[in-house]
């Protein structure tokens, strides 16, 4: 039972205790809803039965009714030809009220109609409520349920019913249009602007949680769009990175020209390569090891080619080169004939690889000024992540070095600048979205929230940017 259900119970037993307190002849009382139409189902809400001799009064369904939850539809309890009429039919087509003030002449009693047996005293008033207030600017569009000759009901009526109040009476004590009925009468009407009050209530109550529903879902989906934003901001550390990359390729060059007479990771893969062109033949035998070596020279090849950071080239080596040549030199008598001399290589490799980090090396340098010498490889083979946004600056100081022999070092420093504006506002963008996905889900102000970040995000590269970078970053990234 909703909150509004349990409201109407209330309303009703009110209504019934009110109607048993007022007539003293009332011995029992029962209150039906009757539904929107066109369906306008009938469904007893509550009954009430005063004990004898007291003002208590005892609540309850009774056991087996017809009108009991889920109740009759306007179709089952219409009148129609050959069929058993119920006072129900006539109030609530009519909107009138139904007086069983001799139960041997009712003509409406279901009980004496199916089974012979008397009905008691009665008196059953429909509870009506003007359409305007319940359908407002679509009261013209209204549903109307049908009689049994197929016309429409109510159409030339300003009023539904909403209930019906039923009153049982003692014997002989009931006369039609007398005070009791007129009382309930009266009554109905109180009942009828209660229940147009608790319509209101959970009309409100319904569009509250339907905005709800609607505020969480477009909650959700801002704060989808939010989070795809500030992932797409991500791209800021994956450029940063790639830039990273050229200034180590450029620091490895230097290294390569001062000390040529070492081995690096070029020479040594072109090496790799031509032992595994010379056993070419044999390894294709198979169509696995011929997988396998086409997958082994691309490997060799992307090595070659990239300029990574030693601990990912040590992992790119341990696993995805040295298994492809085991299995190679385990399938290849030719080839593991070779096994001494293509360790020796690998080993040779493992060592290239890290030579970028060696100090010695670095400290060899002398064409360099020392302060370009120590940082340098300090720049060229760090990660940049989130929590090193400081290290941005860095880069741009030394870039700007007068003594540094990098290529296109201005363009660089135009393009770190720019970093530099993006990776700082990223934090208190995120804290903000975060900030205005909870305000929605919530509630709480955040219009100028939402306000302040749009201009922060659509100003950033405006204001920080300078003319020409974007061209610049793509230059470079190709």
């Amino acid at each position: 039972m909703t909150v509004i259900d349990h409201l109407i119970e209330k309303t009703c037993m009110n209504m019934i205790q009110t109607i048993l307190f007022c007539l003293e002849n009332a011995t029992k009382g029962t209150i039906y809803r009757i539904g929107p139409p066109p369906t306008l189902q009938a469904v007893r809400i509550t009954s009430g039965i005063r004990i004898p001799g007291t003002d208590e009064i005892k609540w309850g369904l009774p056991t087996s009714s017809d009108y009991n939850g889920p109740g009759k539809s306007w179709e089952q309890y219409k009148d129609r030809p050959d069929h058993v009429l119920e006072a129900m039919g006539w109030c609530v087509e009519k909107q009138a009220s139904w007086t069983a003030d001799n139960p041997f002449e009712d003509v409406r009693s279901v009980a004496k109609q199916l089974r012979g047996e008397i009905e008691d005293c009665h008196h059953m008033e429909p509870v009506l409520v003007r359409k305007a207030d319940i359908f407002g600017d679509n009261a013209n569009g209204i549903d109307y349920p049908l009689d049994w000759r197929g016309n429409p009901i109510w159409q030339d009526t300003d009023y539904i019913v909403a209930a019906v109040i039923k009153i049982h009476f003692l014997p002989g004590t009931l006369v039609r249009e007398d005070r009791s009925t007129r009382i309930v009468r009266e009554l109905s009407r109180s009942l009828g602007t209660e229940l147009l009050t608790l319509h209101v209530r959970e009309s409100l109550y319904r569009a509250q949680k339907d905005f709800a529903r609607q505020r969480l879902h477009s909650c959700e989906i801002l704060a989808h769009e939010l989070r795809n934003t500030l992932m797409r901001f991500g791209f800021i550390f994956s450029a940063v990175n790639a830039q990273v990359g050229v200034i180590r390729e450029e620091w490895e060059e230097q290294l390569r020209s001062s000390f040529p007479e070492l081995e690096w990771k070029q020479p040594i893969l072109e090496k790799l390569s031509a032992i595994l062109k010379s056993s070419d033949a044999q390894l294709a035998s198979t169509a696995e090891s011929a997988n396998t070596l086409k997958a082994l020279v691309s490997d060799q090849d992307e090595l070659a080619t990239y300029s990574l950071l030693p601990n990912q080239a040590d992992q790119w080596l341990r696993n995805k080169i040295r298994p492809k040549w085991d299995r190679l030199l385990a399938a290849s008598d030719e080839l593991a004939a070779r096994r001494q001399e293509v360790e020796a290589h690998l080993e040779a490799l493992a060592k290239a690889l890290q030579l970028g980090t060696d100090k010695e090396l670095a400290a060899g340098l002398s064409h360099l000024a020392p302060e370009l010498r120590e940082k340098w490889p300090e720049i060229a083979y760090m990660h940049f992540t989130p929590d090193k946004t400081e290290m941005v600056g860095d880069i741009i100081k030394f870039l700007t070095h007068p003594a540094l022999p990098l290529p296109h070092k201005q363009q660089f420093a135009k393009v770190f600048r720019s970093f530099k504006a993006l990776v700082e506002i990223l934090p208190e963008v995120e804290e903000r979205a975060n900030k205005i996905i909870l305000s929605l889900r919530y509630g709480g102000p955040s219009d100028a929230q939402t306000a302040q970040l749009l201009e922060r995000l659509g100003g950033a590269s405006s204001e920080h940017t300078e003319p020409g970078t974007n061209q610049q970053v793509q230059t470079l990234a190709d």
